[in-house]
């Protein structure tokens, strides 16, 4: 929790009758149900409270370094039960939009970790070495914790060479416990552009709607029905308001109490996801 010990909440009738239509959480990971590789100890009770109350939930996660199934594995060691369905990723957004707006593109040269290239590799595409004459249809650029300088030159140099160029997700750090910082795909991205002037020409990932509108489509329901949870302003809130979700600030990862105040953006501010979950059941028993 960061500096929320002293926030007391008076609820308005509005934001009660938006907890009393949720029917489904959209759960950013890193920072709102763990840190890292530890389990927040709340995020299975309060899972578990709200599904057998009838609010489902599927999680999303602007990180490229892993592949769907790292995720579902990594969750099923710290005792979540996750389908493949139930998880969206940047890496399979980006599959999804280079189909279709470039069905043409099949050579890619891709900053991002072995995972997630073999992720691009599986859906059909061909990676590139670093190479000047192994030349790609498109640049990919991701969050790579395996990052080589060499492939940080090449990516700026098929930058330069005007072709098509996209970044999974628009991120500057990722959220860690440890005393360092994590460089994320944003900062990145911003190192090709002073380097090259250029910038990517889309980027996915949050706040992009793509992946809240899959789960919108995929279980049937309302914009109004879902919550997005995250504790990220400009990626998790700010997806949430483009997509006419419910838009919810946990204060366990990134974000203070006096940044999300100052914002003033998300439709709720709450410790952690377990405040959230007690607010949205005590609602149900409202009605």
């Amino acid at each position: 929790m960061k500096n929320a010990e002293n926030y007391n909440r008076t609820l308005t009738e509005e934001q009660k009758s938006k907890l009393r239509k949720i029917k489904h959480l959209a759960l950013d990971m890193d920072g709102t149900i763990y840190m890292e590789n530890n389990i927040f100890p709340f995020t299975i009770p309060i899972l578990d409270a709200l599904k057998a109350d009838g609010v489902g939930h599927s999680f999303l996660t602007n990180n490229p370094t892993k592949s769907v199934g790292d995720y579902v594995a990594k969750l099923a060691r710290m005792g979540i039960a996750c389908e493949y369905e139930d998880m969206y990723t940047t890496p399979i957004a980006t599959i999804d939009y280079i189909k279709k707006a470039y069905p043409e593109v099949k050579r890619l040269f891709m900053l991002g970790t072995p995972s997630m290239r073999e992720q691009f590799v599986s859906a059909g595409f061909v990676s590139c070495e670093d190479d000047p004459a192994d030349r790609p249809d498109m640049l990919i650029v991701a969050f790579d914790t395996t990052l080589v300088y060499s492939r940080l030159c090449r990516a700026a140099w098929w930058a330069k060479q005007g072709i098509p160029y996209i970044a999974t997700n628009p991120d500057w750090v990722c959220p860690t416990d440890a005393e360092t910082i994590l460089v994320d795909c944003g900062s990145l991205q911003k190192c090709i552009e002073a380097a090259t002037g250029r910038k990517p020409d889309k980027v996915m990932g949050k706040p992009d709607p793509t992946m809240l509108d899959g789960i919108r489509d995929r279980h049937g329901l309302k914009p109004e029905e879902i919550a997005m949870v995250g504790d990220r302003i400009y990626t998790d809130i700010e997806m949430g308001r483009r997509a006419g979700a419910v838009s919810v600030l946990v204060l366990s990862g990134e974000t203070t109490l006096e940044t999300a105040l100052e914002a003033g953006t998300a439709d709720f501010i709450v410790r952690d996801l377990e405040e959230l979950g007690d607010l949205i059941l005590e609602s149900r028993k409202a009605e």
